[in-house]
């Protein structure tokens, strides 16, 4: 899979950032927006390591962005823009956390218990049998499993979705296993959070009020740590700001606003 999308003309001095780990092509939408103001870089991260993803989007970076850059993290994209940003500082003109999961454990333990409150019994008892499917190391081919479980995060995620067709590619379980597993790891150790001491660089949160990941979780750990921080909470909104009906506009006028 060929690793960098390009939207708009240079010079790219945005790029967009997607999550997962290993849901590549979800920005796709945000980064065509944008272009009509940028050029706009969307990576697509391959690495199975933290480090390596991290040294991917550097070199991606390098090669075609003009730095220092405005990075948009969504989801694990706004950890790893998070993590980058701490350790290659020069890169970075701007930071942009959109739907960040939590930088703290003890934040964290209420999202699959949201989900799983916002779907039905059928649902409920399928998500679980594929959160221990793709737990499975016996189990090899977990494309299917992975792309369903998707679908049902997303739903529980949404608040008032527009009916867009997915733009993202195919799922990479390999991809979310490893890599997530070092993510978290980093996040109960305190890493990820420490990390912040090193960023100087404006950072903004956005967030949705109706996103399982708490808000709390990304406003209070980085409010402590971070010397120019805001968090913009949009109201009636879920995990994907740019496919809700009540906030997309919203998101768009803020998003432009803060590159601009």
């Amino acid at each position: 899979m060929k690793n960098l999308r390009m939207y708009g003309e240079s010079p790219f001095d945005i790029a967009v950032i997607h999550g997962g780990p290993g849901a590549p092509g979800e920005m796709a939408p945000v980064a065509r927006e944008l272009s009509f103001i940028r050029g706009v870089l969307e990576p697509l991260q391959t690495a199975t390591t933290v480090d390596g993803q991290v040294k991917e989007l550097k070199g991606v970076l390098e090669d075609n962005a003009a730095l220092p850059v405005t990075l948009i993290g969504f989801s694990w994209g706004a950890w790893l823009t998070f993590i980058l940003t701490a350790r290659y500082p020069s890169l970075v003109m701007k930071l942009i956390l959109i739907g960040s999961g939590p930088y703290e454990e003890e934040y964290a333990a209420g999202i699959m218990p949201t989900r799983l409150s916002r779907l039905g019994e059928k649902e409920r008892a399928e998500t679980i049998a594929l959160i221990e499917s793709l737990d499975d190391p016996t189990i090899s081919d977990k494309n299917t499993q992975m792309a369903r479980f998707g679908e049902l995060t997303s739903k529980a995620d949404s608040y008032n979705p527009m009916p867009l067709k997915s733009e993202g590619l195919e799922s990479q379980p390999d991809i979310y296993q490893s890599v997530w597993q070092q993510a978290r790891e980093m996040r109960i150790t305190g890493e990820l959070l420490e990390l912040g001491s090193n960023i100087r660089c404006p950072v903004v949160a956005i967030h949705g009020d109706y996103d399982p990941h708490p808000a709390e979780g990304v406003k209070e750990p980085l409010s402590r740590i971070l010397p120019d921080f805001r968090l913009v909470l949009l109201e009636n909104c879920g995990h994907k700001p740019w496919i809700e009906k009540n906030a997309r506009g919203m998101f768009y006028a803020i998003l432009k606003k803060e590159v601009a």
